[in-house]
């Protein structure tokens, strides 16, 4: 039985690591004013790595061929999560985009199961139908017509919720590989993603460093706290915790993302919107709830 102590402590760095990626959509904002976006998922990830491999270099120097396989699998799918979330980020509010980007809760079970053939419970049915019901209120109209103003970021986030899901799962296949060390695929994807965003920023932008002291502190923060710090903390917090705490947590992000929004951003919620968000937040929480458990709980 996990300690208490211990794992309150581990709920309180996975809570620190959730309200850091909630203050991230606000910061990347700011960034994307003075740079373009693969520029600035290349200074922050790579920023990352030579952190984490600085700090931890003897642990990753060994690093073998089949985790680093998978350390540039998910670095290309990481690409592709990031390209929706930045320019997400950039396309519609800040208050979409945290609720948006966080329907992986809702879409690794769906792709488990249609595509890995998983089954999965009535709760994630139910919570699938009130998830996009929520999303309804909060991207369209008060009319109900379709918000074209908002309409490419909204679509980028809801990719970059899909791609992650993925990644989820192929995290999920690769940590469960005798040969691969979990530590070492958590710090080499980072890498890979800031090289791969590096290139293509060469590609298609003119890569600079940040110009102003606000953008240098945004991109230092998302670096070291909301990528490398985050990808650290996450998986030594989950030896202590249970893995619906972890959940349940995470599905904080979205409503952190908004308040953040609201009072850095002045962004404004309808009510039309705060029902939509309020719906999205139950369907996390039902999909991370393990209502048997609970029910012999009260019946003990």
């Amino acid at each position: 039985m996990l300690g208490a102590n211990k794992q309150l402590k581990a709920d309180l760095m996975l809570i620190l690591v959730t309200l850091c990626w909630g203050v991230s959509y606000f910061l990347m904002d700011i960034c994307l004013g003075d740079m373009d976006p693969f520029t600035l998922n290349a200074h922050r990830f790579i920023g990352a790595f030579v952190i984490a491999a600085a700090l931890s270099w003897k642990k990753i120097k060994t690093i073998n061929k089949i985790t680093l396989k998978y350390s540039i699998l998910l670095g290309v799918l990481l690409v592709i999560v990031y390209i929706g979330a930045t320019f997400g980020v950039k396309y519609t509010t800040l208050s979409n985009s945290g609720f948006l980007c966080a329907l992986t809760v809702v879409f690794t079970p769906m792709i488990a199961r249609i595509f890995l053939k998983q089954k999965q419970e009535k709760k994630v049915v139910i919570a699938v139908i009130i998830c996009f019901i929520g999303i309804a209120l909060l991207t369209l109209k008060d009319d109900f017509s379709v918000n074209t103003e908002n309409l490419i970021g909204d679509l980028m986030c809801v990719m970059c919720a899909l791609s992650y899901a993925v990644v989820l799962l192929l995290t999920e296949k690769a940590v469960s590989h005798e040969a691969v060390d979990a530590y070492q695929l958590g710090v080499f994807q980072i890498g890979f993603t800031g090289v791969f965003n590096l290139i293509i920023a060469f590609m298609l932008e003119q890569p600079h460093l940040p110009t102003t002291g606000p953008v240098w502190a945004s991109v230092i923060f998302l670096s070291i706290f909301c990528t490398g710090v985050a990808y650290v903390v996450q998986p030594i917090a989950q030896q202590y915790t249970t893995a619906s705490h972890t959940g349940v947590i995470f599905a904080m992000e979205p409503v952190f993302a908004s308040v953040v929004a609201v009072v850095f951003a002045n962004e404004i919620l309808t009510t039309k919107s705060y029902l939509g968000a309020f719906l999205m937040m139950i369907s996390f929480f039902i999909m991370e709830t393990d209502f048997k458990k609970l029910l012999n709980k009260k019946q003990i």
